[in-house]
């Protein structure tokens, strides 16, 4: 994929491959600009893009009238925006019984529900989930790890470790926020990102949900 060389491992990484072994379908799912896509990417051996608008109506065509098509690829194969198309959930669990196999599929999409109307069957026992946030500070590299959140709860006296972060940068991190796009880049230009996805927000996003 030609987001490998900038690719950063991520805690969901793990939590993929994992499930690609005990799951016909796993469904990466998470906020919007957090990374699905990319770490679906990384994954997966072939991808259908289908809010790609070069093919987007043919793929939805192609989607009411023989899905399969759609299906058909080196495995596992990212299903990008699935809820495009909701009669991708049927389809697939369909198929992962017919192969009998794991690992076939991996779906990422955007936030807004999808009409549960729409599918014929829940998934169960195909279909796995994974939960994607946006970049902790050790998967952005801005922390080496040596503290353990469950430490911390366990209420250990001798949690210490020593990074070298002045107040001013710690500040600087938290107002920038862990968007993978915004950790290659530094000063007022890093932090536009948040404004900007605050705005999509406002703008957009909330009006997708219910409109």
């Amino acid at each position: 994929m030609e987001n490998e060389k900038l690719y950063k491992n991520r805690v969901a990484d793990q939590l993929v491959e994992e499930q690609l072994e005990v799951a016909g379908v796993v469904v990466i799912e998470g906020p919007k600009w957090c990374g699905k896509t990319t770490t679906g990417e990384h994954h997966a051996k072939s991808v259908l893009y289908m809010n790609d608008p070069t093919t987007h109506d043919e793929n939805l065509e192609i989607a009411r009238l023989n899905i399969k098509v759609l299906l058909e690829g080196e495995t596992p194969k990212l299903i990008d925006e699935w809820q495009e198309a909701p009669q991708f959930w049927d389809a697939a669990r369909y198929l992962v019984d017919r192969r009998n196999a794991e690992g076939q599929f991996i779906f990422t999409g955007s936030a807004v529900p999808v009409d549960k109307s729409k599918l014929m069957h829940t998934g169960t026992g195909r279909m796995a989930w994974v939960t994607m946030r946006t970049m902790s500070l050790w998967e952005s590299e801005e922390s080496n790890g040596t503290v353990s959140l469950g430490k911390l709860f366990e209420n250990q006296q001798d949690v210490v470790a020593i990074k070298g972060l002045s107040l001013e940068d710690v500040a600087f991190l938290i107002c920038r926020g862990g968007w993978p796009r915004a950790i290659f880049k530094a000063g007022k230009a890093a932090l536009k990102y948040a404004f900007n996805y605050l705005d999509a927000v406002v703008k957009q996003e909330m009006n997708d949900v219910d409109g």
